[in-house]
């Protein structure tokens, strides 16, 4: 499994996170396309090597066009995101981060989430760095994401809402909602942005130390600034986690239902099953006052949690979506090929330690195969198994 740890030992901002990754091997024009398709003009992207300090890291960069809108609201942002075709996850996780940033300035603000206006968080600039920052993720194929303790810095910065103190207020909400652990490091400014807060707190599973990896590249993404004794870089280890593959840990996600029409049940588990949940599903209970409805429940990475939250209270009428951690032990798995006379098909291996456990052909090729050939699924299924059993035995014997 691919692991991003992110070591925010100066800080991280938007740009940051997406520079970081772009040196780590990210193409840039792979990352160029995918932002092409939200359809938002306004802007020109640029990645250019720069010195920070002793380091040399990559700074990406947004040129926005002064004629465009400065500002957009969260529904706006939302519903952009929505209609572009983004790589994996991209799109529910972008999605999660600017829903987790609203309700942290609405808090704030006090202001309703749907209504909330936003200043430098609605912006092209950062509009793109989240959705960026989202879909570089994907193009490297992380599957984990872990960060370091954060600097919270100090002093006070000037935005739109005048100066406020830093952290930010937005910015703090987000760290205490997350129970991020702060580094203490004295920072002069701001080192942390909002941006880089919801990003961080949406996607890693874990803030701490870095994790037992095998190590296969090292990214360096520069900030704006070029002062103080820190080079002004957030630096993201990438490699293979370290682990025997046979455990893992899950988030399942339960809503009940009981106004929801089937229909709407169905397409949301749906779309859960293509924002890269493990599982989905719906069991038919009774709720309060005898009311009959359904338990809406999915499973997924602890990263995707806040995505999947998103798209149960969006798609569905539910006001609420529990959540708990799951330890999973899981059977590791590996695929071979057997002939049949339907032609060949694939099968499943699960094992545990040495020991091969369980084998089934992969239903698909069986369903293909089947209509292939005139014959029934159920006598495809058979065939492979028994090929699959002589295979073993074969190779058991030599």
């Amino acid at each position: 499994m691919t692991l991003a740890y992110f070591d925010c030992f100066a800080g991280a901002a938007g740009d940051m996170i997406v520079g970081a990754l772009l040196d780590a091997g990210v193409e840039m024009d792979a990352l160029a396309g995918e932002l092409d398709k939200l359809g938002v003009g306004g802007y020109t992207l640029g990645a250019e090597r720069v010195q920070r300090g002793a380091i040399t890291a990559t700074w990406f960069r947004v040129h926005v066009d002064q004629s465009s809108p400065p500002s957009r609201h969260f529904t706006d942002i939302r519903d952009i995101i929505r209609q572009a075709d983004l790589i994996g996850r991209a799109g529910a996780r972008a999605e999660a981060v600017l829903a987790r940033l609203a309700a942290a300035e609405a808090h704030i603000h006090g202001i309703d989430v749907e209504h909330i206006h936003f200043h430098e968080v609605g912006a092209i600039d950062s509009i793109v760095d989240i959705v960026a920052a989202c879909a570089a993720m994907e193009l490297l194929g992380a599957a984990s994401v872990v960060c370091s303790p954060v600097p919270s810095g100090r002093g006070t910065v000037q935005c739109d809402h005048g100066v406020l103190p830093v952290p930010s207020p937005a910015t703090a909400r987000l760290l205490a909602e997350a129970n991020v652990p702060l580094s203490g490091l004295q920072i002069e400014g701001e080192a942390i942005t909002p941006t880089a807060a919801a990003v961080l707190t949406t996607l890693a599973e874990s803030f701490g130390p870095l994790p037992a990896m095998t190590l296969t590249s090292v990214g360096y993404g520069a900030g704006s600034r070029n002062e103080g004794p820190l080079p002004n870089v957030l630096r993201v280890f990438v490699g293979q986690a370290d682990s025997d593959g046979e455990a893992d840990t899950v988030v399942e996600l339960s809503a009940n239902l009981d106004d929801c029409t089937g229909e709407l049940i169905g397409a949301t588990i749906e779309r859960l099953l293509a924002a890269g949940c493990v599982d989905a599903w719906a069991s038919p209970v009774t709720t309060k006052k005898s009311r009959p409805g359904w338990i809406l429940s999915a499973l997924c990475a602890p990263a995707d949690a806040s995505a999947v939250e998103t798209i149960i209270l969006s798609e569905t009428t539910s006001f609420g979506v529990r959540r708990r951690v799951c330890a999973r032990t899981k059977l590791l798995r590996h695929h071979e090929t057997v002939q049949t006379r339907f032609g060949p098909i694939g099968i499943k291996i699960g094992s545990r330690g040495s020991a091969v456990v369980t084998a089934s052909p992969e239903f698909e090729d069986c369903r293909a195969a089947a209509e292939a050939h005139h014959a029934s699924i159920k006598d495809v299924l058979a065939a492979a198994q028994l090929a699959y059993g002589r295979a073993a035995c074969h190779d058991a014997c030599d």
